[in-house]
């Protein structure tokens, strides 16, 4: 219903433009056949035509003030949010950076020496705490991304040397879930203009998604570079559950997670695929994926090169 996402930042429905929109194409339609009416039964007068086009601009007008004041008041709504998450995002920054430093002493054996029960508990601790510093900086990276304030840096990068730093990052992880990683990799090195950290961290979430979305019990997951025109297309596929069509075309939205990947992982924010398009196009290529439910995903991101 075209209420529900009005619904879903606290405005009324006289507040909320698809409503209003629906409204003022009513009272236009309205408004002509009213004026055909008029013109038919007391004939085309002058008086009768100024009347009519004073009503039928009265029936625009109204409802179009009460759009543009609807817009302006989720524009509000929408900046109001993505400031609260910038400044809890902040917040919360600091005391985590402590608690995870103070896990480090202490599993490093610098303030204590731990017996194995206090070892399991506190690893427990960092891996909790490692995943609240991965939401709040993709919670940070959200709001610079809204308020256009995420300044990626300019600089020449390796595409072969980010997709082997991820894969040694994310080997372990694909071990334990009995996934092999395949690599199909030119000889030459294909160099392109980004940010670094950014970049590393495109490849890694993608890589992760395909390991994460297997299928159980082990599977494959193909990572592929290749040269096309004057871009690097680089991709990552797995055979695992694939995406519903009804999801595929927002996967790449903010928070969106489907019902499948909730029961598969529960873990989770829906942040990553956004915060990875925006980086792709912030460099000048373009990403998509082609999936079926039950067979598998192939991602792919297309960058450009430089000499």
């Amino acid at each position: 219903m075209f209420y529900k996402e009005c619904g879903q930042y606290g405005i009324g429905i006289w507040k909320c433009p698809r409503f209003l929109f629906v409204i003022m194409g009513i009272a236009t339609i309205t408004g002509m056949l009213a004026t055909f009416w008029s013109f038919r039964a007391y004939g085309a007068s002058p008086e009768t035509m100024i009347i009519s086009v004073v009503l039928v601009c009265l029936g625009i007008f109204v409802p179009g003030t009460f759009m543009v004041r609807s817009f302006e008041y989720m524009a509000e709504a929408n900046r109001m949010k993505t400031e609260f998450i910038s400044i809890a995002s902040h917040q919360l920054r600091s005391p985590l950076s402590a608690i995870k430093w103070s896990l480090n002493l202490l599993l490093e054996g610098k303030v204590a020496v731990l017996d194995k029960k206090s070892r399991q508990y506190l690893e427990t601790m960092e891996q909790s705490n490692n995943r609240m510093v991965k939401l709040v900086g993709d919670l940070l990276n959200v709001s610079r991304i809204d308020q256009r304030t995420l300044k990626l840096k300019k600089e020449k990068l390796s595409i072969i040397e980010a997709i082997k730093g991820s894969i040694h990052i994310l080997q372990p992880a694909a071990e334990a879930s009995n996934v092999k990683i395949s690599l199909n990799l030119p000889s030459n090195d294909m160099e392109t203009v980004g940010d670094e950290t950014y970049f590393d961290m495109v490849i890694t979430n993608l890589v992760d998604n395909a390991i994460r979305y297997t299928k159980e019990g082990g599977g494959v997951v193909s990572i592929s570079l290749a040269k096309k025109n004057n871009y690097a297309r680089c991709e990552v596929t797995d055979n695992g559950m694939g995406i519903k069509e009804e999801d595929q075309k927002l996967i790449f939205n903010k928070f969106f997670r489907s019902e499948s990947a909730k029961n598969r992982q529960p873990v989770g924010t829906g942040l990553g695929l956004f915060i990875v398009k925006s980086v792709i196009k912030d460099m000048g290529g373009d990403i998509g994926f082609k999936s079926s439910e039950g067979k598998g995903s192939k991602f792919w991101f297309e960058v450009p090169l430089v000499e």
